[in-house]
């Protein structure tokens, strides 16, 4: 009897295999149908990236097919998030930067893909996942946390962790952590000017393993490290008792996140009951905000317009989580890309370098001003703007929702049938749903540059035999070759390309 039950349950699940490939066969074929009376170039991919599973097992099962000999395909090639047209639904891919700004113009031809978003609703409903009215109330909010108040907490502790972060890359004779660092300084930027906790920078090579169900830090870590995990499976699922120990300890990570969150939820909601002020970080701002809004609706008047009135509570947790979410590898991935590509382009550190010492002359970065320097750093604000447009981290999706819509592209003219997801490359956005986090963002990158490479110079670690051309065009075809869209695009191996970091030769500059 048992084996006749082993038996029917592996012709079962033979069955459900099956019936999944013939299914999702007939809608590639019905895609790809669509997709042809587009008269574009066409690739057509086996698996949706929204599938939860494929989410979690998409670089490991790519990765060992480019191991064997016909690894070089469409499914290796393009199977990235970012890269898809699939059982699921058509995607269309725009480089054209004026076909995109357009995209963004027609709002309602080409509205937000809310579907795509509903992963991010981990703590609670947020910017990126509400539309129409509750989406106009919360943009209100937000947007008014993010202001020169916190701009000033992210421009002094960047100067600082950025200083910390120097110390220990010029100690070592290489760097290969570069990229486990960056993120580091982004998370502690998050963690000042977010949560009002401030930490000293602690290179991952040094880095202690702590207990996410404990320590604040570690918990936002860990729920930022796993984020894939996390939407794919839901923390519902990964409470279950009988999962691995690794998975268990994600879900207490999110337990101690939210618990934090509550607990100065809590502090704040006593505070201004007492007319008390506490520190302004993008939390307690946001609660404050939705406070303030909240009260000029009391007792739920009825003449609260739709979707007025304060955040929930789970509103304010789950806004909290976006903007970690989408403020820390954004920007940990754009100082990758920054550093190494200066790495290989030494005559514009010098450029930056000039304009570094014009501003400050002798003067430390604690005596650096948010207000007065900041608007004088163009040359750092230029290699940010040209790093995103070669690599924008974040790619953003609009559709056509349930009706055709045409699209100028270039001189010719593109139709777009139902259901048509449209892909461009386009940094913080555009328009009214443009990132509320944009400036947050830009004094992080501009503050990390001006110490880095104020008196400091960074190149590629030479290989024997090597000149630095050559390990420059090493580094540069590294970033080529080896960056692809993991949930952002990134350098996928950075740390086969070690750094070298070493004082100004300011005699070789002057030449």
């Amino acid at each position: 009897m048992a084996l006749l039950s082993v038996a029917a349950t592996a012709t079962a699940c033979f069955s459900l295999v099956i019936a999944w490939t013939i299914y999702s066969a007939l809608c590639v074929l019905r895609n790809y149908s669509s997709a042809r009376q587009l008269g574009l170039p066409i690739r057509v991919l086996p698996i949706s990236h929204g599938n939860p599973f494929w989410m979690i097992v998409d670089r490991k099962v790519t990765l060992f097919f480019r191991r064997l000999p016909f690894g070089d395909n469409n499914f290796t090639r393009y199977n990235w998030r970012g890269w898809e047209v699939t059982p699921g639904r058509n995607w269309l891919y725009l480089c054209n930067p004026e076909a995109l700004l357009e995209v963004f113009r027609r709002r309602s031809d080409f509205p937000r893909p809310l579907q795509l978003y509903e992963l991010l609703n981990i703590f609670g409903s947020n910017l990126s996942t509400v539309d129409g009215q509750q989406w106009k109330k919360q943009r209100k909010i937000t947007a008014s946390c993010f202001n020169d108040s916190n701009g000033e907490v992210v421009w002094a502790e960047s100067l600082d962790l950025a200083a910390d972060m120097l110390k220990f890359w010029s100690s070592k004779d290489a760097v290969s952590s570069t990229a486990d660092d960056v993120r580091t300084l982004s998370l502690h930027v998050l963690s000042k000017a977010g949560f009002g906790k401030s930490f000293k920078f602690q290179s991952q090579d040094d880095h202690a393993t702590a207990n996410p169900a404990l320590d604040y830090k570690e918990s936002l870590k860990m729920v930022l490290d796993n984020c894939i995990l996390i939407m794919a499976l839901g923390t519902k699922f990964l409470s279950r008792p009988w999962l691995p120990r690794k998975l268990r300890k994600v879900h207490q990570a999110c337990v101690a996140f939210q618990r934090h969150m509550t607990s100065v939820y809590e502090g704040e909601k006593r505070a201004h009951e007492q007319g008390l002020s506490t520190d302004r970080n993008l939390l307690s701002s946001l609660i404050r905000a939705s406070n303030e809004e909240a009260s000029k609706f009391p007792n739920g008047s009825t003449g609260t317009p739709s979707g007025g009135g304060g955040l929930t509570e789970s509103e304010i947790y789950g806004n909290m989580f976006v903007f970690n979410f989408a403020g820390h590898d954004t920007t940990a991935h754009t100082l990758m890309f920054a550093i190494a590509f200066l790495a290989a382009k030494p005559h514009v550190q010098d450029w930056l370098s000039e304009e570094l010492h014009t501003v400050f002359a002798d003067r430390a970065p604690g005596r650096w001003d948010y207000q007065r320097d900041l608007p004088k750093l163009v040359r750092c604000h230029a290699v940010l703007m040209e790093t995103v447009r070669l690599y924008t981290p974040v790619p953003v999706a609009k559709w056509t929702e349930g009706s055709a819509q045409t699209l100028q592209v270039g001189d010719k003219l593109v139709p777009r049938p139902p259901d048509t997801m449209n892909d461009g490359r386009q940094a913080w956005s555009e328009g009214e749903r443009s990132c509320p986090g944009k400036k947050f963002s830009q004094v992080e990158f501009v503050a990390t540059m001006a110490v880095l490479f104020k008196d400091w110079r960074v190149s590629p670690q030479r290989l024997e035999g090597e000149q630095d051309a050559d390990a420059r065009g090493r580094l540069l075809r590294l970033i080529e070759t080896d960056s692809a869209q993991v949930l952002l695009l990134q350098m996928l191996h950075p740390e086969r390309a070690p750094l070298r970091w070493s004082k100004a030769d300011y005699n070789k500059m002057s030449q």
